[in-house]
C-alpha cells in the first residue's frame, strides 16, 4: 500500500463515523434529547415523591405538565421542563430538601481536567457523563473539548468546521496580547515591532463566546474539537520561541477568566488529549481539579505512575524556569496548585480485579477514589450508539439492567460532587475569612 491508500482508509472511516454520529439526530440534523419520565424524576432528579409530584402539578396548571404517550399514560417531560420544574421546587418547596444544586455565591466555576496520557481508560467517557450528571443536577455546564481526536464532540453532536471554532484561537489571542505589549515597549525603546501576522489579528477580534455552541442538552454548551486543532502543537512552541516571556501555560485559564465565562457556568468540564502536550499542560494549568481515569490492570497502573512522573516533571520544570528570574527580581514564585487530584478506577470487574485495585488503593492511598466505576451491559451499549448512558431510553433495558448500568455512574458523580462541594466550601471559608481580616484592618 502506498500513501494514497491511508486517504482511501481514512475516507471510508470518515463515512462510517458520519453513519454512526448521525444516528439519534432529528430532523434538523442535529442531536436530540430525549425524554423523561415522571419516574425517573422523582427517582432520580428531584427528591419528591410521585404522588406529591402529580399534585403539585396538579395545583399549578402553569408548570410544564408534561405529555402522554397514551390515554392515561405516564407523563413524559423535556430536560428544560424539568429544570423549571426543579427551580419551582427550590422556590417552593420543603426547605429540608436540596432542590437545587449547591453553588457558592460570588465564587468562579470549577474547571476540572479529565486526563491520563494513555489512551482507552474511559477519560472521555468519564468526562461526557459528569458533565451529564451535573446538569442533571441542575448546574450549567461548559465542556470544552482539547483533544483533536474530537471524540468528545461527537458525543455531544458538536460541528466544527476548522481550528478557527475550537480553543486555537483563544491560545492565538493570548499570545497576540502579549505580543502586542511586548512591541509596544519596543517601539518605546526605539526598536523594531516584531512579526504581527494575520492570525494573530484575527484571533484578537474573537472572545470564548463566539467559540461556544450550545447541544442538544439545554444546559450544557461545548467549544469542540477536531483534527486542525492539533496545529495548535507546533504553532504554540513557535510563538512562544519568538516571545520567551510568553506564559504559555497560563492561555486557556486567563483567556475564559477575562471573558467572564467562568461566571456564567458553574462547571467547566475539559477532556484533554491522551499525551502531555501543550494543550494538555494549558488544560492541568487551567484546572482546579484533575481526576485521572484508569483500569485496575498493570500496565494502566504503571502507565499512571509514569503520567504522574512526567506530571512533576513538567510542572517543575516551568516552576524552576520561571523562577530563576523571579527569585532574582524578588517576585513572588511561580506556584501551580490544585484544589484536588484524584484518580477513579473505570470499567471495573469486582469478580476479576478485587485483588489488583485493592493494592492500588494500599499504594495510592486517598489519592485514588475508593469509588470504582463498574462496567455493565448499559455503558457498552451505550458507547455504540456515540451517547450517554443518560442518554438512553430506560424502556430499551430491562429496568434492572438499567437502574445497575446508571447507579455506578450515580455513583461516580456523588463521589466526584462530594470532592466538588468540598473545595467549593473551603474556598467560601476562605473568602469569609478574608473579607473579616480586612475589616479587621479598617
Amino acid at each position: 500500500m502506498g500513501t494514497a491508500g491511508f486517504a482511501q482508509i481514512a475516507s471510508a472511516c470518515a463515512a462510517g463515523r458520519e453513519d454512526l454520529a448521525s444516528r439519534g439526530l432529528d430532523g434538523s440534523g442535529r442531536k436530540s434529547l430525549r425524554l423523561f419520565s415522571t419516574w425517573e424524576i422523582t427517582k432520580y432528579l428531584i427528591p419528591v415523591a410521585p404522588q406529591h409530584f402529580r399534585r403539585v402539578l396538579k395545583n399549578n396548571p402553569d408548570l410544564p405538565q408534561g405529555r402522554s404517550e397514551s390515554e392515561g399514560g405516564a407523563k413524559w417531560f423535556t430536560l428544560d421542563e424539568v429544570l423549571r420544574l426543579r427551580a419551582f421546587f427550590g422556590a417552593e418547596g420543603s426547605k429540608a430538601k436540596e432542590y437545587l444544586p449547591y453553588r457558592p455565591k460570588g465564587l468562579p466555576a470549577k474547571i476540572v481536567a479529565v486526563t491520563n496520557f494513555k489512551g482507552g481508560v474511559g477519560k472521555t467517557s468519564t468526562a461526557a457523563h459528569l458533565a451529564m450528571s451535573a446538569a442533571l443536577d441542575g448546574y450549567k455546564v461548559l465542556v470544552i473539548d482539547l483533544d483533536s481526536q474530537g471524540s468528545m464532540t461527537s458525543i455531544l453532536g458538536g460541528q466544527v468546521a476548522d481550528e478557527w471554532q475550537t480553543v486555537f484561537p483563544l491560545m492565538a489571542r493570548h499570545y497576540g496580547a502579549r505580543l502586542r505589549d511586548e512591541n509596544q515597549r519596543r517601539i518605546d525603546r526605539g526598536e523594531p515591532p516584531l512579526p504581527f501576522d494575520d492570525t494573530l489579528s484575527e484571533a484578537m477580534g474573537l472572545k470564548a463566546q463566539d467559540l461556544i455552541q450550545g447541544t442538544h442538552w439545554p444546559n450544557i454548551d461545548l467549544i469542540g474539537a477536531q483534527l486542525n486543532l492539533y496545529w495548535a502543537e507546533f504553532q504554540i512552541p513557535v510563538w512562544r520561541t519568538g516571545l520567551r516571556q510568553w506564559k504559555l501555560w497560563d492561555a486557556l485559564a486567563d483567556t475564559l477568566a477575562e471573558d467572564g465565562v467562568l461566571d456564567e457556568y458553574d462547571l467547566v468540564f475539559l477532556d484533554t488529549p491522551p499525551a502531555l502536550g501543550y494543550l494538555t499542560i494549558n488544560g492541568l494549568a487551567a484546572a482546579d481539579i484533575l481526576l485521572v481515569p484508569l483500569g485496575a490492570s498493570f500496565l494502566e497502573f504503571d502507565s499512571t505512575g509514569r503520567f504522574f512522573d512526567m506530571l512533576h516533571s513538567t510542572f517543575a520544570s516551568i516552576e524552576e524556569g520561571e523562577n530563576v528570574a523571579s527569585r532574582a527580581l524578588g517576585r513572588e514564585e511561580l506556584a501551580f496548585e490544585w484544589d484536588a487530584v484524584r484518580a477513579v478506577v473505570t470499567r471495573y470487574d469486582a469478580s476479576q480485579q478485587g485483588e489488583l485495585a485493592a493494592l492500588m488503593q494500599a499504594y495510592l492511598g486517598p489519592v485514588l477514589s475508593p469509588h470504582r466505576q463498574d462496567f455493565t451491559a448499559l455503558i457498552g451499549q451505550a458507547g455504540e450508539q456515540v451517547s450517554g448512558i443518560y442518554e438512553a431510553d430506560y424502556r430499551d433495558f430491562n429496568r434492572d439492567t438499567y437502574v445497575r448500568g446508571r447507579e455506578t455512574f450515580d455513583e461516580t458523580y456523588a463521589a466526584f460532587k462530594r470532592l466538588l462541594l468540598g473545595c467549593w466550601r473551603r474556598d467560601e471559608l476562605a473568602a469569609a475569612e478574608e473579607k473579616e481580616a480586612s475589616y479587621g484592618q479598617a
